[in-house]
């Protein structure tokens, strides 16, 4: 599949396991895949996310990503869902980080010194590599680029799409932008 990605979406990819190293994580999963996307300058998914305000907000976006790793990877809607059982993620975050330090809970993180070499991609950020395929072949497109990168990212439940939605990027708002419509049925999920 990789073959049929244009040179920004290879190089999103190359930069989302360049995060995931800097991380120290053990995999590169779909976080890792929005950093990139949101690094990125002069692309279409670029273009796309500074259409709808996020220029601006980037470094947001970044801390929310953080601020779930922190939570082990929960969505926000899963914390609260959790509170209402009783269950208090922010305490037991807290708990945890002073006794194991800061990021103790972060999703997938290796642990140990710096290490170098192969990530795998975990399953969420194959799902959007499949996504981002499905979004191509929905808009027959021969190519898949970036934005159909991001727009998988939305298409799909999780951190990334929550953290994009309280920044005003859906998947239909993406859609407006990137081919004037908002009707397309979700192919990215």
């Amino acid at each position: 599949m990789f073959e049929r990605f244009t040179k920004d979406a290879r190089d999103v990819v190359r930069a989302a396991v360049a995060h995931a190293e800097r991380a120290d994580a053990g995999r590169v999963d779909a976080g890792h895949l929005l950093l990139a996307l949101l690094d990125r300058e002069g692309s279409r998914a670029s273009f796309a996310l500074a259409a709808l305000g996020l220029d601006g907000r980037r470094e947001s976006v970044r801390e929310a990503l953080e601020l779930a790793r922190r939570r082990g990877g929960l969505t926000q809607a899963e914390t609260d869902a959790l509170a209402g059982l009783g269950i208090h993620v922010p305490e037991i975050v807290a708990r945890v980080e002073e006794a194991h330090g800061t990021g103790a809970l972060s999703a997938g993180r290796r642990g140990g010194g710096r290490r170098t070499g192969h990530r795998p991609f975990g399953q969420e950020a194959k799902d959007v590599l499949t996504g981002a395929l499905r979004a191509a072949t929905a808009r027959r497109d021969r190519r898949i680029g970036d934005q159909h990168l991001l727009l998988a990212l939305t298409a799909r439940p999780g951190v990334p799409a929550e953290v994009l939605a309280d920044h005003g990027v859906t998947y239909e708002s993406l859609t407006r932008v990137l081919y004037g419509d908002g009707g397309e049925a979700r192919a990215a999920g």
